[in-house]
């Protein structure tokens, strides 16, 4: 493996490549709570006493547990020096998830896989919905990512991508509202920042049009406000010769057989990725970019993590910025902010009704909801179907909250 930049990777000149520029001060800026370096886990030795996490999946974080929070401060009393977010990103088959597993493993962060459509189509039940399409009208059928690959230019494409929006975002309140609650760090693959580099290269083939693009940038511009950015972002670069290599070991006839994944395409994905995405979040992320033509070794990632100091920015500096906060207060209102995942949906609502491929007949809707909504999990909310083996359901209190959209 070469390590193509390592630390302090700030910003991308025309010609892809990114410039590393390295600032020798150390601020010790007030309100920044999180500890500056992160460390692997024979660096980081025994560990503190700390409140106990809070079962965040299990409990509301109410305006009570809120206060007592904020007067013995025990959201950031958890925090130590690998209470942060990152996030691993790369193109197709560039080997993120094995890597993002490992790195998870080395650093002791909780590892989030990147979401699939499974998490919207299969209940809590276990009962997968795409059973139903046989009886639910064309445009109400499912449509998931190996759809996209066989028939890339189908009327579903736009609502599929705004769903996958809606997962990545989904998990990336999970992550921030496990990290608030635990002080445990976290690993994404891939994560919801990203999430416009598909966009962009589908608009560039004619899988997207303009309008549903469109719609997306305003979903986007009406939620991203709401989330604090990742602290490091590590980028594992592929050529595109070697993904289509990767694409066919794995096997999977979607991918190999797809009229999606051209050369073309995957071309402009890497564009975006780079001149985009990569310049953008560098502006507030620190960015590790590695070659990963051959793979490479998890602990020399580890070590250039190692060498980063995420307090070293000014005030006046865009770097770490989502991450400082004045007080216990502050951080107790994010906190907050993420335990209720179903008020921040809310953001979602945006109407547009001008974009024909994300609109559908009430006729379709009807027919869509009569059969869905009698499939096994699916009337009530999950520990109140008795055809699922629920029992005790005229006593029960306990929903799951964080899931009731």
């Amino acid at each position: 493996m070469s390590s193509v930049f390592r630390i302090g990777a700030r910003f991308i000149n025309s010609s892809t490549s990114i410039k590393p520029l390295l600032e020798s001060k150390v601020c010790a800026t007030p309100g920044i709570i999180c500890v500056r370096n992160i460390s692997g886990k024979t660096l980081r030795g025994s560990k503190l006493s700390k409140p106990k996490p809070f079962p965040y999946l299990e409990k509301p974080y109410t305006a009570y547990q809120a206060w007592k929070d904020t007067i013995f401060k025990d959201t950031t009393s958890r925090f130590d020096e690998n209470t942060k977010v990152v996030v691993v990103d790369g193109p197709i088959a560039a080997g993120k998830s094995a890597f993002a597993k490992e790195l998870a493993t080395e650093l002791e962060m909780k590892y989030f896989p990147e979401p699939t459509m499974d998490n919207y189509y299969i209940n809590a039940y276990g009962y997968d919905l795409r059973k139903l399409d046989p009886q639910l009208p064309v445009n109400m059928q499912s449509f998931d990512t190996n759809k996209f690959l066989e028939n890339p230019t189908h009327r579903n494409v736009a609502t599929f991508q705004v769903r996958m929006l809606m997962q990545r975002y989904s998990q990336y309140v999970d992550a921030l509202a496990h990290l608030f609650s635990t002080g445990e760090g976290v690993v994404l693959d891939r994560c919801v920042y990203s999430d416009f580099v598909f966009v962009e290269a589908m608009f560039k083939n004619g899988y997207l049009s303009k309008g549903a693009r469109s719609v997306y940038y305003d979903l986007v511009n009406n939620t991203f406000q709401e989330l604090l950015k990742p602290h490091l972002v590590i980028y594992l670069d592929v050529p595109i010769k070697v993904i289509k290599e990767r694409v066919k070991k794995r096997s999977n006839p979607a991918e190999i057989n797809s009229k999606a994944l051209t050369d073309q395409y995957l071309t402009d994905m890497e564009h975006v990725y780079k001149q985009q995405y990569l310049k953008d979040i560098s502006t507030h992320a620190e960015l590790l970019v590695y070659d990963w033509s051959d793979y490479g070794e998890t602990e020399v990632v580890v070590e250039d993590i190692e060498r980063i100091d995420f307090d070293r920015f000014d005030k006046d500096d865009t770097h770490m910025r989502d991450w400082r906060m004045a007080n216990e207060a502050d951080w107790v209102e994010a906190r907050a902010l993420y335990m209720n995942k179903p008020d921040l949906f809310n953001f979602f609502n945006v109407p547009r009704y001008d974009v024909p491929e994300l609109i559908v007949s009430a006729e379709d809707v009807k027919a869509w909801y009569d059969i869905v909504f009698q499939a096994p999990g699916m009337k009530y909310q999950k520990g109140y179907n008795a055809d699922c083996g629920d029992d005790g359901i005229l006593t029960k209190t306990k929903i799951d909250f964080r899931n009731s959209l």
